[in-house]
């Protein structure tokens, strides 16, 4: 993608809520061949409003950021601006934060330890119509793609017998504080981070009315999700 080549740079928005890491990203961004970075946000609100702004040809996005996460501000940058692709730079690889994002229309998916020649070739990807993923995520695709269907309900719809529209993955999730298991624990059991779990918490609490995780307990017993122990 060098100008040598007769190929304009690649005009680049960076997402980031840390600004320390923001900065950096921006800075690395600055000594690439055929990038040139445009602006930079703070969080994906400030991402969509950049992209209406300076149209730019990739946005580099954070995933987890205050008022409008990485996957929301990728749906919509893709929704009304179909001319920007996203591509992800998160520090997070697990399934939970993946397959949301690819969903929502990111075309390239990078974790933070990604180089520069990395970044390079994903955005190059991308403006080619092609994915950007590094290759650990091609195989975690593969991987999945390679899986047994699922008999139960999909994850990001609600289960079918749950309250207040609480996803089967939020359901599950409340199941597992009610058996008492801390937020690394569940991280553990379901093979994800504990900010997925996080997420998922303030998610549950949020659509369930829930204060603490006492609350959370109760609510599932008394919705059925958990039943009392026989004597």
């Amino acid at each position: 993608m060098s100008e040598e080549a007769g190929r304009k740079p690649a005009r680049v928005v960076v997402a980031d809520d840390q600004t320390v890491v923001r900065e950096g990203i921006v800075m690395l961004l600055g000594l690439l061949p055929g990038i040139e970075v445009v602006g930079s946000a703070g969080d994906g609100h400030e991402a969509v409003e950049l992209v209406a702004e300076l149209a730019p040809d990739v946005v580099l996005m954070d995933l987890r950021m205050p008022r409008c996460d990485g996957v929301e501000a990728t749906r919509r940058i893709r929704s009304e601006h179909p001319g920007t692709q996203v591509v992800v730079l998160t520090t997070y690889a697990d399934d939970e934060s993946l397959f949301p994002a690819l969903r929502a229309g990111a075309r390239g998916y990078l974790t933070k330890d990604a180089g520069g020649d990395e970044i390079v070739r994903a955005v190059e990807s991308v403006l080619s119509g092609d994915a950007g993923l590094s290759p650990s995520i091609q195989r975690r695709l593969l991987e999945r793609l390679s899986e047994p269907e699922p008999s139960s309900a999909p994850e990001s719809s609600p289960a079918a017998d749950a309250p207040d529209g609480l996803t089967a993955r939020e359901c599950e999730v409340l199941v597992l504080i009610a058996e008492g298991l801390t937020n690394q624990e569940i991280a553990r059991r379901l093979h994800v981070s504990t900010a997925t779990v996080k997420t998922h918490i303030n998610n549950l609490f949020a659509k369930a009315g829930l204060k603490d995780r006492a609350q959370a307990v109760r609510y599932a017993y008394a919705n059925g999700l958990v039943r009392p122990p026989t004597r």
